[in-house]
């Protein structure tokens, strides 16, 4: 098959490391991946940069982050021009740090009568393989920008809300089916693209399924649902060669298994406060599942001091990153209560610790 597109793109060593990562080799370091969402940090290393994805092309390159799946809407709605739109409509309210989130769906008869009309082919191959590629240029060649959808599942359920949703579970299974199956349809779309533009050797499939501590649904109604949807993706990516990277905050061990045997190829973000052991799945799936994250962004990095972050970040790199197969980052993402210092500290400590053969 043809080069990606991001193997064009990116720094040769950089590209190698990273690859090299992915396939439980030891590159020249373990590969930083991380989700920014800090307006201290932008203001750090973009100070007065107006537009979003320039600013972060700066913070990332500075942090010498490898690996990037998106960025947060961290400046003011004044700076930036309107709030983020995340699928269903969510406005900033002005000089507040809270969201008004209005579902399309708001009761069980609008679920009954609603139609959902997804993009067309066309529009996912001009309009979105657009934005991505433009991003991929805008990272490199410093850092490889991943395209990434969900599969549906959690698409489907933030259309109403989870409380609507898990009645509708029971109440209206077949309008709840059909929605599902609908916006699978629609999320095998950009997978389909994403692989056949070549764009990228990894993808991103975002769905949260579960809180800290267990999933949020029963794995049974998981496995009817939401694993069909993975390995639909899974399918079409690895048709090209691709690799998927699967995200759900919280702790996913009661569906881990499945979700392997539907395709995923990494799981992130591995949240040690949700009960997730990364160095329990370095030695059960070394070889099978590429572990992406893992170090605490809730507690330690927003909260703790520069030696607690440190000490985790050491912990993280001892624990995961020997013999390759591990992407070093954040329990989830940098989020806008993480200090400056504790930022800088934690990719510092990558960069100075994180180099092979590890020796923590």
């Amino acid at each position: 098959m043809a080069k990606f597109f991001s193997e064009e793109l990116v720094e040769p060593g950089i590209y190698n490391r990273i690859m090299k990562a992915a396939n439980f080799q030891e590159p020249d370091r373990v590969p930083i991946w991380d989700f920014i969402d800090n307006r201290y940090v932008l203001e750090h290393f973009a100070p007065g940069e107006t537009d979003l994805l320039k600013a972060n092309v700066k913070v990332y390159h500075g942090l010498e982050i490898d690996l990037c799946r998106g960025f947060g809407e961290s400046f003011t709605q004044s700076d930036n021009g309107k709030a983020a739109q995340l699928g269903n409509v969510e406005t900033l309210i002005s000089g507040q740090t809270r969201w008004e989130v209005r579902h399309a769906i708001k009761n069980m008869d609008e679920l009954r009568s609603f139609v959902f009309q997804p993009p067309s082919m066309e529009w996912v191959r001009s309009e979105w393989i657009g934005w991505v590629k433009n991003c991929q240029k805008a990272f490199a060649p410093y850092t490889m920008y991943v395209p990434g959808a969900g599969c549906g599942f959690h698409a489907t359920y933030g259309i109403m809300g989870l409380e609507i949703f898990s009645e509708a579970i029971y109440d209206a299974t077949d309008e709840i089916m059909r929605l599902l199956e609908a916006k699978n349809k629609e999320a095998v779309q950009y997978a389909r693209a994403a692989a056949e533009e070549r764009l990228c050797p990894l993808f991103f499939i975002g769905d949260d399924i579960a809180y800290k501590g267990r999933l949020m649904f029963s794995p049974s109604f998981l496995r009817k649902t939401f694993i069909p949807m993975l390995k639909n993706m899974c399918e079409v990516l690895h048709k090209y060669e691709v690799k998927v990277i699967f995200h759900s905050d919280g702790n996913v061990m009661e569906i881990l298994e499945d979700m392997i045997e539907a395709g995923i190829d990494g799981l992130n973000p591995i949240e040690p406060l949700a009960g997730m052991d990364i160095a329990y799945l370095k030695k059960r799936y070394y070889g099978k599942l590429i572990l992406v994250g893992n170090v605490d962004c809730s507690q330690i990095l927003p909260l703790g001091s520069t030696q607690e972050v440190i000490d985790a970040t050491k912990k993280c790199i001892r624990d995961a990153s020997p013999g390759g197969g591990h992407f070093i980052g954040s329990s989830s993402e940098i989020t806008p209560s993480t200090p400056l210092e504790n930022i800088i500290t934690f990719y510092k400590t990558i960069i100075e610790y994180g180099k092979y053969p590890i020796r923590l």
